[in-house]
């Protein structure tokens, strides 16, 4: 009899739905004990979107409202032994994006009021702070329990904004006035736990509420949001072996294949490997490898800040860094680096103990082609459609070996662009390089040391280095004499793969290639 796939939780975000309906949950019921039990009772976790914080905050309401049936034959039921029911706010601020200051007002006004109704304590007060310290205080007379506060994606008013030096004030301003009773009324609360994206300071934030533990890079809880390897291999053993069965491909190469495209991420450092959840669990609903954390939609905060930052494509990734340099308030960073990070879109790759410096990458390649197609509109000017089959022809001809026409299919493209700022220095070619061939999925790098200077660009196929010297206003032979001049694939003679010169000449009035050489190396 063949097996049958369970189902999974597509945008599912209820503990109770998913554990009720009997969709696939991966346990982190345990983390949940842990961190309920430890020394802080406030707590702060930061995740990139699509993570899976707000499952866990709903695992954490319906664990504490004493929901014992929703945790059977999970960790917490063998932990767990008192299963105190205690009254829970739980805020999603989700609900407020793309808003201005009075809807976010109103946003919160609604959040509170349906609570204000279950514990019958209105008291004609607008003011959303002073509503939300009456709200506790009330809760807690009437259950004769601490209150639980729950608050979901804190940031989601401010990301939008991030980029706005008026409306990032007013707006912050707006939330910190609403969170401010929670230092005051401690006495009245068992626990509270945000999530969100970034982290603004406590001083921007959360006012005096200076006791936050904050959980993000703690190695005891680095596994918490998204799914581990290990977890993978155990608790959807059959899942991939249905997987492999419809690709029809073998385990270890659907594994490898899962592990190139959503893999990669690690909040600490040492951690185990983390793959996005939401990609993966789409994956193995459509039966197919897809780009699925992108598909669900860039956010325009992210392009907006990169602009603003003046953020090249091939300067995202490959970052050495102090800690205090991506795990930094967002309001104070003097770079993209903290908001790439925060929001997933580089994440560590290792650490030096000896120089303290955290190595931060593209995490995999769905992330990496997602980035690239989302830039590619700044080098092509809004020719997208066209650009994307550019870029798919150009793949088909390097693959097949064939780079003097991926070049002469490149330079009849560019000739279609209408002239346009910013592409008068040799500079924007590179980027603009550098984005269509990580679209194709191969290797690049950018301002490559040799022993005698800089080598423009590096891209390696499976078969093939280039050795890639770029031109504004000057021909192709001059590029070529260039890298023979000084020797530049000397440096990569150990690669083990056939390396060719590639010499380019762009034209600045006709904003395209001129002309080109294609040479082996000698």
């Amino acid at each position: 009899m063949e097996m049958q796939r369970r189902l999974y939780p597509i945008g599912i975000q209820t503990f109770s739905e998913i554990r009720g309906k009997g969709y696939l949950y991966i346990d982190k019921t345990e983390y949940v004990y842990r961190m309920t039990h430890a020394d802080s009772k406030y707590v702060f976790l930061s995740r990139p979107r699509r993570f899976g914080k707000s499952l866990l905050a709903s695992t954490l309401h319906a664990y504490f409202e004493g929901r014992k049936d929703l945790f059977e034959g999970l960790a917490m039921e063998k932990l767990e032994k008192e299963w105190v029911a205690y009254p829970v706010l739980h805020f999603d601020v989700s609900m407020a994006k793309h808003v201005d200051e009075a809807r976010l007002n109103r946003m919160l006004d609604f959040l509170l009021s349906g609570y204000e109704d279950r514990y019958d304590c209105h008291i004609g007060e607008k003011d959303v702070n002073i509503r939300l310290a009456n709200l506790i205080q009330c809760a807690y007379k009437r259950t004769g329990r601490q209150v639980v506060v729950l608050i979901d994606e804190y940031d989601a008013p401010l990301l939008d904004v991030m980029h706005e030096e008026k409306n990032l004030p007013v707006l912050r301003n707006v939330m910190r006035n609403f969170y401010s009773p929670l230092k005051a009324c401690d006495p009245y609360l068992r626990y509270v736990f945000l999530t969100g994206i970034t982290k603004f300071s406590q001083l921007s934030i959360f006012s005096e509420l200076n006791n936050i533990k904050n959980i993000s890079m703690d190695g005891s809880y680095s596994a918490i949001c998204g799914i581990t390897e290990e977890e993978m291999l155990t608790q959807m053993n059959r899942d991939l072996e249905l997987l492999a069965k419809k690709m029809q491909i073998t385990c270890p190469e659907l594994v490898a294949r899962l592990r190139e495209n959503y893999d990669g991420y690690h909040f600490t450092y040492p951690s185990p490997d983390i793959y996005n959840p939401f990609s993966l669990l789409n994956a193995f609903a459509d039966g197919k490898i897809g780009s699925y954390w992108f598909g669900s939609g860039t956010p325009t905060y992210l392009i907006e800040m990169l602009n603003k930052y003046h953020v090249k494509p091939q300067q995202i990734g490959g970052r050495k860094v102090i800690s205090e340099s991506f795990d930094a308030p967002t309001e104070r960073m003097t770079d993209i680096t903290p908001l790439l990070y925060q929001s997933g879109y580089i994440t560590i790759k290792d650490y030096s103990e000896l120089t303290e410096l955290y190595t931060l990458d593209i995490p995999n390649k769905e992330v990496r082609m997602g980035l690239m197609k989302s830039l590619l509109p700044g080098y092509l000017h809004q020719h997208t459609a066209d650009g994307l089959t550019t870029v798919a022809l150009l793949f088909e001809a390097i693959a097949g070996e064939r780079m003097d026409d991926a070049l002469c299919l490149l330079q009849t493209f560019l000739s279609t662009i209408p002239k346009c700022d910013n592409t008068d220095y040799e500079g924007h070619y590179q980027s603009l390089l550098y984005t269509i061939f990580s679209l194709l999925g191969m290797y690049v790098d950018v301002e490559v040391r040799t022993p005698r200077g800089r080598v423009d660009m590096v891209m390696r196929t499976k078969t093939t280095l280039y050795v890639v010297e770029l031109k504004l206003d000057k021909t192709a032979d001059a590029a070529m004499n260039q890298i023979h001049l000084r020797d530049y694939p000397e440096r990569f003679a150990l690669c083990g793969l056939p390396v060719m010169k590639v010499a380019i000449g762009f034209d600045r009035e006709r904003h395209t290639i001129s002309d080109w050489q294609i040479r082996g190396a000698d």
